[in-house]
């Protein structure tokens, strides 16, 4: 799939069809290695990329793909970022990544409000607001 990505000629949909075949496969050992491409194409400013990828992270990893995930939606590329964080092309994936455990991403959320890069902190209290009360609210 990262071949995929880097060839400006690859074919779309064998593209996506490729990411949805990795993110049905529960294969969690790639996670490292998207991880680490993910941070690679955010650098390159790949709009695309980012996106597709962060699904797939998001699909295999669940909550714990939180810290990963609003960090890169964080950058600017220039893609589709308005004035309000929602409209990241990662908002789906990451309320996705949030409501499959919504205790643990509450608990990967809630030190992210303190992230010294404010577009961090800003996407982890939107995020916060699409999950349901803890128990004990």
């Amino acid at each position: 799939m990262i071949a995929l990505l880097d060839d400006p000629d690859a074919d779309v949909d064998e593209t996506i069809d490729l990411a949805d075949e990795i993110a049905a496969s529960g294969d969690r050992t790639v996670l490292p290695r998207l991880e680490a491409e993910l941070d690679r194409f955010v650098g390159e400013r790949n709009a695309y990329a980012r996106e597709l990828l962060g699904g797939v992270i998001g699909a295999l990893a669940g909550a714990a793909a939180l810290p990963v995930l609003l960090r890169a939606s964080a950058q600017d590329l220039g893609d589709d970022q308005e004035a309000q964080e929602d409209h990241d092309a990662l908002a789906a994936e990451i309320v996705d990544a949030a409501h499959t455990d919504p205790a643990a991403a509450r608990a990967l959320l809630l030190p992210l409000l303190e992230d010294p890069d404010p577009a961090v902190a800003a996407r982890a209290e939107w995020t916060l607001r699409f999950l349901p009360a803890p128990p004990d609210a």
